[in-house]
């Protein structure tokens, strides 16, 4: 069974970095496709980053040049770096993985952006 878990969420001062992990399980993390989303309360759940089974990345424009994606196969981890941080940045975080046609996503993390 594909599972996903997120980690990393804390307070960080506006300016700061932050680092998200994603522990995934599965004999073939290799071949998912890796995702971060986030969502504020009474907000929607929108895309925030994705890795695809061949390393190719995406952003979405709000954080593109600022976060980082990447992903370590040997843990089956995948990683969000986040660099200079803005208040509205503050959200859960939440990891989803897909592979065919099953998808898993994590419980979130909780990320605020705040002096």
């Amino acid at each position: 069974q594909m599972q996903v878990a997120e980690s990393g969420g804390d307070l960080v001062q506006p300016g700061g970095s932050l680092r998200l992990s994603c522990s995934a399980s599965g004999r073939i993390f290799s071949q998912y496709n890796m995702e971060w989303y986030r969502q504020a309360p009474g907000e929607q759940r929108d895309l925030v980053a994705g890795i695809n089974a061949i390393g190719r990345t995406s952003y979405a424009d709000s954080v593109k040049g600022r976060f980082t994606i990447s992903r370590d196969i040997r843990k089956n981890t995948v990683f969000l770096q986040m660099n200079s941080l803005k208040p509205e940045d503050t959200a859960v975080y939440y990891c989803k993985a897909r592979w065919r046609d099953y998808v898993s996503w994590g419980q979130g993390t909780q990320v605020t952006v705040s002096s």
